[in-house]
């Protein structure tokens, strides 16, 4: 069960981090990538720093208009009610007509004695002013609602000119409303007059259509007469079901009684009338007299007797009288002598004769179920055509009915409208009232803190997108969640950074300057730290869980590049092997730079390559080293001189040869190899072992060169993959004593 669980949980962590992108690892990003947040953040605060120091105080003076329409008519908010659409104008009109370059002009015209930038006759001029000028409408405070009170507002370098130019614009809105007033409404009752006509000759127009339509077709209601024909089409189907049962119930018949004749409908109706044939039986039977008579003599004698010879005449006769009778039976001239097997089927009994008979009616009735069929098929096309007609007829009607009632509407509103908008005329148009006179523009000083937070904002906002894009650019793998998701295999530990005091690397080794097989100090100061020791722990177990069912007797350790830690690793994982009472044999299959005598204190005269080069030479002895405690902790193969070729030694039938037999006598075997990429030693060492653990070190291994490890071990049994260099590990628990 536990192995198991192991499994399942490895599988399914790369799934949760494909889908969702945590808050963890886009802290992690934009942690990793501090620099590229921190210089776009710092220089939009230094950019609005220096806008907001050069930026000079300006002053803003407004002013509020009412706006409302003096049309109260008696029946206003009716439905029915008649309304201009130049008379009754919305929110946004309202703006944009106040905002309007014809009434800008106006007010420059006024100003530009005393402000002569501000030239009406320039169109970059108007358009700035029309910038300057802010409208919006009022709302209501508590309730957030909308009143039909406008504010102009205007900002200025100069506190009198502010105020100056909303005088001036002030008196362009009063006299524009009293210039409006008559026109507007005048323009009301022309729009009712000229409408008039137009949509009277629109209906006289559409009545007459429909009239047309009417009288084209032949038709008064199009919809009634489409409902007759859907159920006239409705009842053919009915039908056409009704035959297709009757047509299926006589092909069932005819097939059953074609199987029990076992004849074509042609041969047997030819078996029934030469069966019914009294002249033809009887020259069917002397005909079968004469065969079995010329039988007898055959047996007798040989086909050149006179008697053998005079009955095959007599034969030959008969059939010709037979093919007579065969021909005069079926109303036709016959020539028998093609085929004889015709003239013997009209032996047929009272039974043959009746299922024929049943056969024939059957057939019968085929052919009349599908003649019924046809005629309705025909029927219903003839009916499916003539409705085809229908939808374009419809649609016609359908435009026609419609427009007659809309212009009928439009025209009794257009003559209700033009006696109430009569009676409207002197009650003038909209009515634009000053409720808040323009003061003198009051002071607008720079906001610093809207500018810095603006800038802080938007440099996070860059930053952020700068550190993203680096990331996204960004190969290599940092973190073992950004290494589990890349590979399919378990995560089956993970290796602390070394990050260790000045106390902990104080001891040096006992034996580090005398003697073979102790440590070097630095490995032996690295395998008492307690992270690096329980990581290997951790990674010993998760190797032994995941290879519960076949048992784990040899490992091999490698890595995608050069420098990643998995000779280090194969070392710790040995003795943590051996720490937990095991016989363990470390072997350094690196050829090309072996490094495991060197982290050991180990000659490295004769090893490996002796073994593998010579064959008649086997290893004198096996090499052991020593715990921290003394005692003896595993032994150790070195890689030997430096080879020639050395993937032809890896590739030798001795080296699955020897680690065959090693397994035999240790508990565990750790073979340190080269590194996958460029190299096919890895690859044949997997091959003769039980699993392979791959290497990769945080910082430094691509998610490119990962993926082609994988790749080039695809078809060995990768256990897991060890992270290296990890920066954030669960610190090591443990007791700390107080005196």
């Amino acid at each position: 069960m536990v192995a198991s669980d192991f499994r399942s949980y490895s599988a399914t962590v790369p799934a949760n981090n494909d889908g969702d992108l945590g808050y963890g690892q886009l802290f992690s990003v934009l942690l990793r990538r501090k620099l590229w947040v921190l210089a776009p953040f710092v220089a939009a605060i230094a950019l609005a720093a220096l806008h907001s120091s050069r930026q000079n105080p300006s002053y803003v003076s407004s002013m509020q208009l009412l706006v409302e329409s003096n049309y109260q008519s008696k029946k206003l908010g009716d439905e029915g009610d008649f309304v201009d659409p130049n008379v009754a104008v919305d929110i946004a009109t309202q703006l944009n007509l106040m905002r309007s370059s014809g009434l800008m002009r106006r007010a420059m015209i006024s100003l530009r004695k005393q402000y002569p930038e501000m030239n009406p006759d320039n169109p970059a001029a108007v358009n700035a002013f029309r910038e300057a000028i802010q409208l919006a409408q009022v709302g209501d405070g508590k309730k957030d609602t909308a009143t039909k009170i406008y504010q102009v507002v205007y900002t200025s370098d100069n506190p009198e000119k502010s105020q100056v130019v909303l005088e001036a614009l002030k008196q362009v809105y009063l006299q524009y409303n009293l210039e409006q007033q008559k026109l507007r409404l005048a323009k009301g009752l022309a729009f009712i007059n000229e409408q008039l006509p137009q949509v009277k000759a629109q209906l006289q127009s559409s009545e007459s259509a429909l009239q047309q339509f009417r009288q084209g077709q032949g038709i008064i209601d199009p919809e009634s007469q489409a409902q007759s024909q859907v159920q006239m089409l409705n009842n053919l189907d009915q039908e056409l079901l009704a035959n297709q049962a009757q047509l299926s119930e006589f092909e069932r018949r005819y097939a059953s009684l074609s199987r029990q004749v076992g004849l074509p409908p042609e041969q047997a109706l030819l078996a029934s009338r030469l069966s019914q044939s009294s002249r033809y039986q009887s020259l069917l039977n002397q005909l079968q007299q004469t065969e079995l008579a010329l039988v007898d003599q055959r047996l007798l004698y040989q086909d050149v007797r006179p008697q053998v010879d005079l009955l095959q005449k007599k034969r030959q006769q008969q059939l010709q009288l037979l093919a007579v009778e065969l021909g005069r039976s079926l109303n036709a001239n016959y020539q028998g002598g093609n085929n004889e097997a015709l003239l013997y089927q009209g032996q047929l009994g009272a039974s043959e004769v009746d299922l024929i008979n049943q056969l024939v009616e059957a057939k019968i009735g085929v052919d009349t179920a599908q003649a019924r069929r046809q005629s309705l098929i025909q029927a219903r096309q003839s009916l499916q055509a003539e409705l085809s007609r229908f939808p374009q007829l419809l649609a016609e009607y359908g435009r026609l009915l419609p427009q007659i009632q809309s212009n009928r509407e439009t025209l009794q509103l257009l003559l209700n409208s033009q006696q109430e908008l009569g009676l409207e005329l002197a009650r003038g148009g909209f009515d634009w009232q000053v409720v808040e006179e323009p003061l003198l523009g009051f002071a607008n000083p720079v906001d610093w803190q809207k500018n810095l937070l603006l800038g802080g904002v938007a440099g996070l906002m860059v930053g952020g997108m700068a550190a993203f894009a680096r990331e996204a650019l960004d190969d290599m793998v940092h973190t073992s969640a950004e290494l589990q998701k890349q590979v399919p295999v378990p995560l089956v530990g993970m290796v602390p950074a070394l990050h260790i005091s000045g106390s902990e690397f104080g001891r040096t080794s006992r034996q580090a300057m005398g003697g073979h097989g102790a440590l070097a100090p630095a490995m032996e100061s690295l395998l008492r730290w307690p992270g690096f020791r329980e990581a290997m722990d951790l990674i010993y177990q998760n190797m032994q869980l995941v290879n519960t069912a076949s048992g784990l007797k040899s490992v091999v350790v490698t890595s995608a590049l050069a420098g990643e830690g998995k000779s280090t690793l194969a070392l710790g994982l040995a003795f943590s092997a051996a720490r937990l009472h095991g016989r363990v044999l470390l072997i350094d299959a690196d050829l090309r730079r072996p490094s495991l005598h060197k982290l050991m204190n180990l000659p490295n005269a004769e090893g490996l390559s002796t073994y593998l080069a010579e064959p008649h030479r086997l290893p004198a002895h096996l090499m052991p080293t020593e715990a921290e405690d003394g005692r003896t902790g595993i032994s150790v193969l070195t890689a030997g001189p430096l080879a020639s070729d050395p993937a032809k030694l890896v590739s030798s039938p001795r080296l699955g040869q020897l680690i065959a037999h090693l397994k035999e006598s240790y508990d565990l075997v750790v073979v340190d190899a080269p590194p996958c990429l460029g190299m096919v030693d890895s690859m044949l060492l997997s091959a003769h072992c039980d699993g392979t653990l791959l290497v990769g070190r945080m910082d430094r291994l691509t998610k490119t060169e990962l993926s082609q490890a994988l790749e080039n071990l695809r078809h060995v049994n990768v256990m897991g993959v060890v992270a290296n260099g990890v920066s954030q590990v669960h610190k090591p628990y443990a007791y700390v004593g107080s005196g």
